[in-house]
């Protein structure tokens, strides 16, 4: 949802300089953030703020003029004003029902991203120690590392699992030299 709001304000900005508001000579990477809290919306953005200073206006009266220039759709229910100059963008309630279908048409893909690029990432866990006592902790540790190397797979790591077996040491030297005794 959020690249969909951001290209609504990608939309508000190109239609303010086709009206001549803005000069065409500003770059701007659009970028929204959740809110603070459901009283601010969905989304908050610091657009108008950002470009204020290089349109020569003001930054409220720039995120008035935004808010405007909004393309119709059925993702926001309404974009207000805040503070400053911070643009509160509010969803509709329409919006959420179309998640379900996406959910379902993208099926295991559902959730993932490229923000990894392939970027090689080891994830390595140890093991329970096989000479002493079992307890939970051992189980914890080996479901965190194998979650968090499978997070970073979806996130588009090239993610690699080690799961060391936790035997070397005077434990198991220990128990090495006494079966070796005990069998002579």
């Amino acid at each position: 949802m959020r690249n969909e709001v951001c290209q609504l304000l990608r939309d508000a900005l190109a239609s303010l300089v086709e009206e001549g508001v803005l000069p065409d000579s500003l770059e701007v990477d659009v970028q929204v953030e959740r809110s603070r809290g459901p009283e601010h919306g969905d989304f908050a953005c610091n657009l108008a703020m950002v470009l204020a200073k290089r349109a020569g206006l003001k930054p409220r009266d720039l995120a008035e003029q935004l808010c405007k220039a909004l393309p119709a759709s059925d993702l926001l229910s309404r974009a207000e004003v805040a503070g400053p100059g911070f643009i509160n963008l509010f969803l509709s309630p329409g919006s959420y029902q179309s998640l379900p279908g996406e959910i379902r048409s993208r099926g295991a893909a559902y959730g993932t991203s490229d923000v990894g690029a392939g970027e090689k990432v080891m994830v390595e866990f140890v093991s329970a120690n096989p000479t002493g006592p079992l307890h939970v902790g051992h189980g914890r540790g080996a479901a965190y590392g194998d979650a968090l190397a499978r997070v970073l797979r979806a996130a588009g790591y090239d993610a690699i699992s080690e799961y060391y077996i936790n035997d070397a040491g005077r434990q198991m030297d220990i128990l090495a030299l006494s079966v070796w005794l005990r069998y002579l």
